[in-house]
């Protein structure tokens, strides 16, 4: 089931999408302006958003922009302007589709369907699952049995260097460059080997004798 997330300030009109969505077999979260919009988007993962130009606090292309600095989450944009100015600065905001105030809801579905089948492959990858434990490479997030867990950037690379590999041995001279950031701050030996001790803390029951990150002497890490 395909989660969306609306952000539209008009009352009724949300009521409407709402009906139609769900009983086209969607999940729907809604919000009446950006912030709210903001907000919710980053407490949960969506699959396509449905944004509204014309919103009370700031517009849908400002709230498109700053969405697209956490998540490639593709997103539709409603409104009530056709022009091609209008159009163009949606798209250049990072917007996958646009479509005009009033529409069809029969169109409207077909415009979702299609950029959900675009992004299909890249919804797969962003999320990689073992076990109990799933990563969301769009919205920088690990959760264990359902529950969120905090990490900080640089531990969200490393697990993900190591889940995307899972059974097979990641180097530390690898997991170094994995680690090496965009300031070039270099991350030495003994840099990692403490990155690797405070992510087993916060993900193993017990850090002592590891279930997930197994070291592999002389040559590095496998997640099992």
């Amino acid at each position: 089931m395909a989660k969306i997330l609306l952000v539209e300030d008009d009352i009724s009109l949300i009521q409407g999408l709402e009906y139609a969505l769900v009983k086209e077999g969607f999940s729907v979260e809604t919000a009446v302006n950006a912030d709210e919009g903001m907000k919710i988007a980053g407490s949960e993962s969506f699959d396509l958003l449905l944004l509204d130009v014309n919103l009370p606090d700031r517009s849908g292309f400002e709230l498109c922009r700053e969405l697209r600095q956490q998540s490639p989450v593709p997103v539709i944009f409603l409104t009530a302007c056709d022009e091609e100015y209008n159009v163009v600065r949606g798209l250049d905001q990072g917007g996958d589709d646009y479509i005009t105030k009033p529409f069809r809801i029969n169109e409207l579905m077909s415009r979702i369907n299609a950029v959900l089948r675009r992004t299909a492959g890249v919804r797969e990858e962003s999320v990689i699952r073992s076990g109990d434990i799933s990563l969301d490479r769009r919205t920088a997030r690990l959760t264990r049995k359902g529950e969120n867990l905090d990490l900080t950037a640089t531990e969200i690379r490393l697990v993900g260097a190591l889940m995307s590999n899972q059974g097979c041995v990641v180097t530390r001279e690898k997991l170094m460059e994995q680690l090496w950031d965009r300031e070039e701050h270099y991350v030495d030996s003994n840099t990692l080997s403490v990155y690797i001790r405070r992510l087993r803390e916060k993900l193993e029951e017990d850090a002592g004798n590891p279930r997930y990150i197994e070291t592999v002497r002389g040559l590095g890490y496998r997640w099992q």
